[in-house]
C-alpha cells in the first residue's frame, strides 16, 4: 500500500507542478536570450559593435547577481505563489520595453533591470521543487524542469526568426516586434501563477488526505534526517565553502549556456543564412540536448552518483566549443554546438542536486541563490569576452576557447570538491569511532 501511495502521490504532484514550472522557465529563458536573435538586425540599426552588444547582453547577470539572494529569501518567507507572480509580471514589462531601446545606454539599463526583475526565479523554482520532491527524485524532476531551456531554443528560435521578418509593420523593426510579442506570455502567466501555484504540500487541496499526509510526512522526515548535519542558518548557507565551490563550478556552465543562447545565432549567421533559416537551424542542437539531459539525470538518480555526471558533461561541452571554433561549414558548427548543448544541459541537474544534500531551510534558500547568483556571472563573462575578442581578432574562435577553458576549470573544481567531501566524511567517521 505504501509503494502504491508513493507512486500515486508523486505522479499527481509531478503532473500538477512540473509542466507548469517548465512553461514558466520556457518563457523566462526566451525573454532572457532572445537578445541573440534581435542582434541579427538590431546591432546594425543601432550601430552596436560586438563589444557593446556582448557587454549589454551580459550585464543582465549583474542585476541578477545583486538581487538574487534577497529575492530567494523573500520567496522562502512569503511563498512561491506571490513572489513568482511578481517576478514574471515585472520581467514581462521590462522585456517588452526592450523594443524601445535607442542606444547603448538605454540598452545597458534595460538589460540590467531585466536581470534584477528576474532575480530569484530560477533558484526559487529549484528551492520550490525541494519542498515537493524527495531527494531521490530531485535530479530527475530538476532535469525535466530545466529541459525548458533547450526546448525554448527548439521552439523559440524559429518563432524569433519569423518575428524578425515582420520588419516595417506599423513602422516598427522586426526586432522590436519580437521583444513586444515575446513579452506577452510572461505577463499573462504572472497572473495565472496567483491562482494556480500552491506554496507547500500542507496546502495542497488537490491531493487526497492520505496523499497529502504521506508527502508531508516524507518531506518532514527528510528535513529531520538532515537536522544533525545540514546547515540551516542564512549565514551558513552564504559562507559554506561547498556553496562557493559549487558557485564557481556553475560559473563555467553558465558561461557555456549563455554563449550558446546569445552568440549562437550570430555564429551560424557567418555562413550567410537568413534570419528564418538561422531560427530553424539553431533549434537543432536543443532537440538533442533535451533527450540527453533527461536520460543523464535519470542515470545519475539511479546510480546515486553526481560528481562524474557533472565532470564528464563539462568536458564534453568544452570539446564542443573547441570544435565550434574550428568548424568550417554549417553542418560542422551545428554538430559542435550540439555537443555543447548536450554537455551544458546534462551537467546542470546533477549539479543542482548537490546543495540540498547539505543545506536545509533558510540556508538552502540562501545557498541555492548564492550558487546561482555568483555562477550566473559566467553569463556575463562568456558573452562579454566573446564580443571583446571578436572586436580584437574578427573571429569567434578565441572567445569560444576561453569559455571552453572555464568549463574545464568547472570539471576540475567538481573533482576537488568531491575529494574534499570524501576526506571530511572519513574524518567524521574516524572521530565518531574513536568516541565510542
Amino acid at each position: 500500500m505504501s509503494a502504491e501511495l508513493e507512486t500515486r502521490t508523486l505522479r499527481k504532484v509531478s503532473m500538477r507542478i512540473v509542466p507548469f514550472v517548465m512553461l514558466l522557465y520556457f518563457v523566462a529563458f526566451i525573454d532572457r536570450v532572445n537578445i541573440g536573435f534581435a542582434a541579427l538586425t538590431m546591432n546594425k540599426d543601432l550601430g552596436f559593435s560586438p563589444s557593446v552588444f556582448g557587454f549589454g547582453a551580459g550585464i543582465f547577470f549583474f542585476g541578477y547577481f545583486l538581487f538574487e539572494v534577497p529575492s530567494n529569501l523573500v520567496l522562502n518567507k512569503v511563498g512561491a505563489r506571490i513572489w513568482i507572480a511578481r517576478v514574471m509580471i515585472t520581467w514581462g514589462l521590462i522585456s517588452g520595453a526592450m523594443a524601445f531601446v535607442q542606444g547603448s545606454t538605454s540598452f545597458y539599463v534595460l538589460r540590467f533591470l531585466l536581470g534584477a526583475a528576474e532575480a530569484g526565479f530560477f533558484p526559487g523554482i529549484i528551492l520550490y521543487l525541494s519542498f515537493w520532491f524527495p531527494a531521490r527524485q530531485r535530479a530527475a524532476m530538476t532535469a525535466v524542469f530545466m529541459a525548458a531551456a533547450p526546448l525554448s531554443t527548439v521552439l523559440g528560435s524559429p518563432v524569433s526568426g519569423a518575428l524578425l521578418e515582420m520588419h516595417g509593420l506599423m513602422g516598427l523593426s522586426g526586432w522590436q516586434w519580437m521583444f513586444i510579442v515575446e513579452a506577452i506570455p510572461a505577463l499573462i502567466l504572472g497572473v495565472v501563477v496567483l491562482f494556480y501555484m500552491t506554496d507547500r504540500p500542507e496546502q495542497a487541496k488537490w491531493l487526497k488526505p492520505d496523499e497529502r499526509n504521506w508527502l508531508v510526512g516524507t518531506m518532514d522526515a527528510e528535513t529531520a534526517q538532515k537536522a544533525g548535519t545540514a546547515s540551516h542558518s542564512i549565514w551558513r548557507g552564504l559562507a559554506d565553502l561547498r556553496v562557493i565551490a559549487l558557485a564557481l563550478v556553475y560559473f563555467g556552465t553558465s558561461a557555456g549556456l549563455y554563449t550558446l543562447g546569445i552568440w549562437a545565432p550570430q555564429i551560424i549567421k557567418e555562413f550567410g543564412l537568413s534570419a528564418l533559416q538561422i531560427g530553424f537551424l539553431n533549434a537543432i542542437p536543443g532537440v538533442v540536448a533535451v533527450v540527453a539531459m533527461v536520460l543523464w539525470a535519470r542515470h545519475s538518480d539511479r546510480s546515486g552518483e553526481r560528481t562524474w555526471h557533472v565532470v564528464s558533461a563539462c568536458i564534453l561541452a568544452a570539446v564542443g566549443l573547441v570544435l565550434a571554433g574550428f568548424a568550417g561549414s554549417v553542418i560542422a558548427v551545428l554538430l559542435a554546438l550540439s555537443l555543447v548543448n548536450i554537455g551544458i544541459s546534462s551537467a546542470k541537474p546533477p549539479l543542482w542536486s548537490m546543495p540540498t544534500m547539505f543545506l536545509s531551510g533558510s540556508a538552502a534558500a540562501a545557498g541555492i541563490a548564492t550558487i546561482n547568483s555568483i555562477g550566473n556571472l559566467g553569463g556575463f563573462a562568456g558573452p562579454a569576452m566573446i564580443g571583446w575578442i571578436k572586436d580584437l581578432t574578427g573571429s569567434f574562435k578565441g572567445g569560444l576557447f576561453f569559455v571552453a577553458a572555464l568549463l574545464v576549470l568547472s570539471a576540475l573544481l567538481t573533482l576537488i570538491l568531491a575529494r574534499s567531501q570524501r576526506n571530511t566524511a572519513k574524518a567524521e567517521a574516524a572521530a565518531a569511532a574513536a568516541s565510542r
